[in-house]
């Protein structure tokens, strides 16, 4: 089969998805249906392996729950996965983390260095047209002193 083809047909199912790497503390917002209601189910872990490409990406997210390790593997394209949202970013030097499986208590949670992130902050920069308002206050004050002056 001709790859052009396929890759015109996988480009529809393609996802916006956050660079999300081995290390990474992630939010995972998945759609859970309960016969007729939806609602969106989080899962905050930490991401220990990535395999495959293209649609047939994977993600394998761990969290210790209750003092029970708890994995889940979810295509990264899914439609059922809402959004990630990366926390943390964490810096390991592998590829897969399995041997996290063995470690217990906080042991199980630590990746090397991380990174906060505030990915939700949203900086309002004014573009050159525009004065910043402290300005014009400061002009308003020198023409309030001039017409003092003059009386």
């Amino acid at each position: 089969m001709d790859n052009t083809i396929l890759e015109k047909v996988e480009s529809d199912h393609y996802k916006k998805r956050p660079d999300v790497k081995v290390g990474d503390i992630v939010k995972l917002h998945l759609k859970i249906k309960e016969g007729t209601k939806e609602r969106i189910q989080v899962f905050e872990g930490v991401v220990i392996s990535i395999k495959g490409t293209g649609l047939g990406k994977t993600l394998t997210v761990r969290k210790i729950s209750y003092g029970v390790g708890v994995e889940k593997t979810v295509p990264f394209h899914s439609p059922t996965l809402e959004k990630i949202q990366v926390v943390k970013r964490g810096t390991v030097r592998r590829s897969k983390l399995f041997y996290l499986r063995e470690r217990f208590g906080s042991k199980a949670l630590k990746v090397g260095n991380t990174v906060d992130l505030d990915l939700e902050d949203d900086v309002v920069v004014p573009t050159t047209g525009e004065a910043p308002e402290q300005e014009e206050r400061t002009e308003d004050l020198e023409t309030e002193a001039t017409v003092e002056k003059e009386e």
